[in-house]
């Protein structure tokens, strides 16, 4: 969700301009009401206009890609740093 107290507004236009190879305004669009595999760009509507953040377009980016199963493999030391901080947490029961 935007928090207007801590998140810039943006209009879909310029939101749209923030992507290195800006996607067409209809793709904001269909982000926004459809989604991409469950996911939707947050946004919020003030004075008759639609909003989103840098934020909610970070949001979004993450969890699309997570969503993909794309995400880059972990290298090995930080798989085994992963494993290291999971066990103090174990052992803290944290």
């Amino acid at each position: 969700m935007i928090d207007m107290q801590t998140e810039e507004l943006l209009t879909l236009e310029q939101a749209r301009r923030l992507f290195p190879r800006p996607p067409h305004p209809s793709t904001l669009w269909r982000w926004v009401l459809e989604g991409v595999r469950g996911a939707k760009l947050e946004t919020l509507v003030a004075g008759g206009r639609r909003y989103t953040s840098r934020e909610a377009i970070s949001r979004f980016v993450v969890r699309t890609t997570r969503l993909s199963g794309t995400e880059a493999p972990l290298s090995s030391s930080r798989r085994r740093a992963r494993a290291r901080a999971e066990r103090i947490l174990r052992d803290e029961r944290i």
